[in-house]
């Protein structure tokens, strides 16, 4: 029983040993519904970063047809930090949202 507590604090001390951005891999990723009308990814990489996207057009047709992107992404800062960042990009450009970013008054 005290090996596999020991082997456990090992793994999640491993885990938890920061990546160098230029040594990350791509842990995961997903790439869906990629047709004319729209798409959709995700990913994940080993050094913290994560994002996924869906695009949609909208007005199909007429002549004030749009693409109109959602998505998020994170990242962890030099500082320890987790930042993400929420954002739509539509025929009113790109709006993001996030705890750090100012806002417009």
């Amino acid at each position: 029983m005290k090996s596999f507590i020991v082997l456990a604090l090992c793994v999640a001390v491993a885990v938890a040993v920061p990546v160098e951005p230029k040594d990350a891999v791509v842990v995961s990723q997903n790439l869906n519904n990629i047709g004319v009308d729209g798409y959709s990814f995700g990913y994940e990489t080993s050094d913290g970063k994560k994002g996924s996207e869906v695009g949609q057009l909208k007005n199909v047709g007429s002549e004030n047809e749009a693409l109109e992107v959602q998505g998020e992404f994170s990242y962890v800062a030099p500082d320890g930090v987790t930042y993400s960042v929420r954002y739509v990009a539509n025929e009113n450009g790109f709006q993001p949202q996030g705890a750090h970013l100012p806002v417009a008054a």
